[in-house]
């Protein structure tokens, strides 16, 4: 599916900016999470992301594994909800500060699962 190659394009591009200036990704993260939208934008693009990659998981290369991603975004959304908007800006801030000198690492991680998405929907694909 198309959408999981540009997800894991998203998640490359995003990468870049974490490897490459991880105090702007942090600054980035605060003041994104200042926006009167950020709350619900999280919870609705996550939602999104997750009922796609469920819906879509059969047309790559490992389908259980976009399955199990998909279940865990629709998780995700459905606690962010529960927390609230409030707990989850404090949270945003509190990670952005606390994990500042680990976003490089998780940035290389990042991009290479990020590589991994755009593989095994292509393959998925090509197989089809």
């Amino acid at each position: 599916m198309f959408f999981i190659a540009a997800f894991g394009l998203l998640m490359m591009c995003l990468s870049i900016i974490m490897i490459v200036n991880p105090s702007y990704w942090s600054n980035g993260i605060i003041e994104f999470s200042r926006k009167s939208y950020f709350h619900w934008f999280e919870v609705i693009s996550r939602l999104i992301a997750g009922l796609v990659f469920v819906s879509y998981n059969q047309t790559t290369l490992y389908p259980q594994l976009i399955l199990s991603i998909g279940y865990l975004l629709i998780a995700v959304s459905t606690g962010l909800i529960i927390a609230g908007s409030v707990k989850h800006r404090q949270f945003a801030v509190w990670s952005a500060r606390k994990f500042k000198s680990t976003f490089r690492p998780a940035g290389f991680g990042s991009f290479v699962f990020g590589s991994f998405l755009i593989y095994i929907a292509a393959i998925g694909v090509i197989s089809s």
